[in-house]
């Protein structure tokens, strides 16, 4: 069932927005657990012509230890990373090498982002997999005619039921919202543009856990940022001021250019010059230094953390990606609102809420709130049908990992 709501749509008075950069422990652990998944998925998918049952979204890292100094750094202690999650073992009599493959996502995921660091010394690994179901599987008599009791084990394809049937796996929602408010394209513009290739290939200095928290009151905008600088590249405190007041400039620059005229930028407000108290880095990451990082606890799958939007606190990053509502009725949502905005040029929010057991492309609820003023809802109303019968083709969007979620 489709319901439309109506409410006023208008720019509140004031808003909060949060960006945890692509160095965050936790946005790390949500492009861990993703990556985890695409690689997964494909091996099975190429190997057994179906993508198999598994989630890896309680993946975790766990921070380890360094020194630093101007001009030099190191980890003294290895990041634990934290390997959580189910995932099928076996196809028929066939025996899947599950923990080399996903070691070896890991170590070449993580020396990706740190190049610095030594997969095989600087990086303790924790592999905590099962292949247990969820309930359902019984020991009663014909519970081996269903599909609970081989869900991590299938005997063949005919045990893999979403080929036949997409169900949904759960009782959930996913929530989407459309255009991006001016501070919540600020807030994602200013982070990818300090974390941009282009941008680290002439800045080595920076790091890439840099965090945006970013403020409005009316007209007025307040950007308060953290920005690691890397020890091996900053010789002594005055580049490291030096390299401050470049960011500045380059965040006044970005702020200008999106039409904002009022604003204030704070960067590294921890800083204490006199105690030499800096977020000076061996890595650029405070993964390095008892930080820790979880699937879930970052950016929604729009990149941003948005309390005054529509949200859900579900961890998108590591499900799998053929019927898990937390992550596939979340980037459906997400793209039919943004698919309803470019089409009808309105500001919307879509909710779909799912029945465990229910047909994946028929939601329980879904609910569209346009603004009071909009008539044409009939129109939507058959627009919206229409793209949930698009819901399966998000899953090779997602194993070609062409949708963003963190």
């Amino acid at each position: 069932m489709i319901y439309i709501t109506k409410k006023e749509i208008f720019a509140p008075v004031y808003e909060f927005v949060e960006r945890k950069g692509s160095g965050h422990p936790d946005t790390l652990s949500d492009a861990l657990a993703e990556q985890l998944s695409v690689d997964y998925s494909n091996y099975t998918l190429k190997k057994f012509g179906a993508v198999l049952h598994h989630n890896f979204d309680k993946v975790g890292l766990l921070g380890g230890a360094s020194s630093v100094r101007f001009g030099e750094g190191k980890l003294i202690n290895p990041i634990r990373v934290l390997i959580n999650g189910r995932a099928s073992t076996k196809f028929g009599d066939i025996i899947i090498p599950v923990k080399e493959l996903l070691l070896s996502t890991a170590k070449e995921f993580l020396h990706s982002k740190f190049p610095m660091i030594d997969p095989e010394t600087d990086l303790e690994f924790h592999y905590n997999l099962s292949n247990q179901s969820s309930p359902g599987k019984t020991e009663e008599a014909g519970s081996e005619k269903g599909t609970r009791k081989f869900w991590f084990e299938p005997r063949s394809l005919d045990d893999i039921q979403e080929l036949k049937h997409l169900v949904s796996n759960d009782t959930s929602l996913g929530v989407g919202y459309a255009p991006y408010s001016k501070l919540e394209k600020l807030a994602l513009d200013i982070e990818e543009k300090l974390n941009s290739s282009e941008f680290k290939s002439k800045n080595p200095w920076m790091g890439s856990d840099i965090k945006v928290m970013a403020f409005r009151y009316e007209d007025k905008y307040d950007i308060t940022l953290c920005i690691p600088q890397i020890s091996t590249f900053v010789k002594n405190i005055d580049e490291y001021k030096e390299n401050i007041d470049f960011s500045r400039l380059l965040i006044e620059d970005i702020i200008k250019n999106a039409g904002i005229e009022s604003f204030d930028i704070h960067i590294n407000t921890r800083d204490n010059y006199e105690n030499t108290e800096l977020y000076l880095t061996a890595t650029g990451s405070s993964i390095e230094s008892g930080d820790e990082g979880l699937v879930g606890r970052g950016n929604r799958i729009n990149g941003l953390i948005t309390p005054m939007r529509l949200m859900s606190m579900e961890g998108a990053c590591g499900k799998n990606p053929v019927y898990h509502i937390g992550k596939v009725y979340y980037v459906a949502a997400s793209e039919i609102s943004r698919k309803i905005y470019e089409k009808f040029n309105i500001p919307n929010e879509v909710s779909l809420i799912s029945q465990s057991g229910r047909d994946l492309l028929d939601p329980w609820v879904t609910c569209i709130t346009l603004p009071d003023d909009f008539t044409n809802e009939k129109e939507v109303e058959s627009f919206v049908e229409e793209e949930l019968k698009n819901i399966p083709n998000i899953t090779k969007l997602l194993l070609e990992q062409k949708v963003r979620l963190y």
